[in-house]
């Protein structure tokens, strides 16, 4: 049995880890109700942004942007967003063996795949397996538009090129602060066609100016705010998962706690129990 000054090590140890995964599970909720917030916010426009490319697109005869020009597959780039930081459960694990799949997947279907991880954690995973095209920690900290729009001209640039065919992004969607879908989206070419029915009758538009300028500014524009939105829906999928994970920490804390406190009160009871039982013996020899 281990001795009382051992048993005592570890419950003042595990009291302290107790600490701080209380500390870090306030810091993530504090912080992922502003999290929540900002994502809240920037679907609608991401999604109205849609709108107006697909109404925009109907209209259209053949590629009008180099954006939408549609190629034979050959060259594909994945980009992977996790986030900078662990303790956060399965977050990040999950999306990297996701990618992992996709990647062994596609691997005899395409000629090339490239990677782009955006978020150390990503970036660690996938390096030892795959060679990593292009890497960008440290941006999900305080992510902004301007952050966004530098990634996507990234993106654009490389499509533009010719450097690959087609771009998909892989990230955690945020639903609650318990559940983080993983979501595979199309980037490049900018998919224009919504999928499933809808029983609204198309509505016909005079556009000024053409319909060639208006994609020439939305295109990229699209592009820059489903990344940002991207961005923002991995830091509240992040700050959910670890508030998460550390308070199920906690709890694990405190039943070792009480483990402990019942083994260091039986290991003392035997203790005393022991030094009573030769007490006594003492005692009687010294009457015999």
């Amino acid at each position: 049995m281990a001795s009382l000054k051992s048993i005592k090590k570890r419950i003042v140890s595990v009291k302290n880890t107790r600490q701080i995964t209380k500390a870090m599970k306030m810091v993530s909720a504090a912080k992922l109700r502003r999290a929540q917030e900002n994502v809240v916010a920037a679907r609608p426009y991401a999604k109205k942004l849609g709108e107006v490319l697909r109404s925009l697109s109907a209209s259209l005869e053949g590629d009008l942007h180099p954006l939408l020009e549609k190629r034979e597959v050959k060259k594909l780039l994945l980009i992977v967003l996790t986030s900078d930081r662990g303790l956060c459960g399965g977050f990040n694990t999950n999306l990297c063996k996701s990618a992992d799949r996709y990647i062994k997947e596609k691997s005899g279907q395409y000629e090339q795949i490239s990677v782009m991880t955006i978020g150390r954690k990503g970036h660690e995973f996938l390096r030892s397996r795959y060679t990593v095209y292009k890497n960008f920690s440290n941006v999900l900290a305080k992510p902004n538009y301007q952050t966004a729009a530098m990634l996507a001209q990234e993106v654009i640039d490389g499509f533009v090129a010719g450097e690959y065919d087609q771009v998909e992004l892989l990230y955690n969607s945020f639903r609650t602060v318990m559940t983080q879908d993983i979501t595979f989206q199309q980037m490049l070419p900018v998919v224009t066609e919504e999928t499933g029915t809808t029983d609204e009758t198309p509505v016909e538009f005079i556009y000024e100016p053409s319909v060639g300028e208006l994609l020439a500014e939305i295109l990229p524009k699209n592009i820059e705010v489903q990344i940002f939105k991207a961005m923002l829906e991995t830091v509240a999928g992040e700050h959910g998962a670890r508030m998460t994970a550390m308070d199920s920490a906690s709890k694990n804390a405190n039943e070792m706690i009480g483990k402990l406190t019942l083994q260091y009160n039986r290991a003392r009871q035997a203790a005393i129990t022991t030094e009573l039982m030769e007490i006594i013996s003492g005692s009687e020899s010294i009457k015999g």
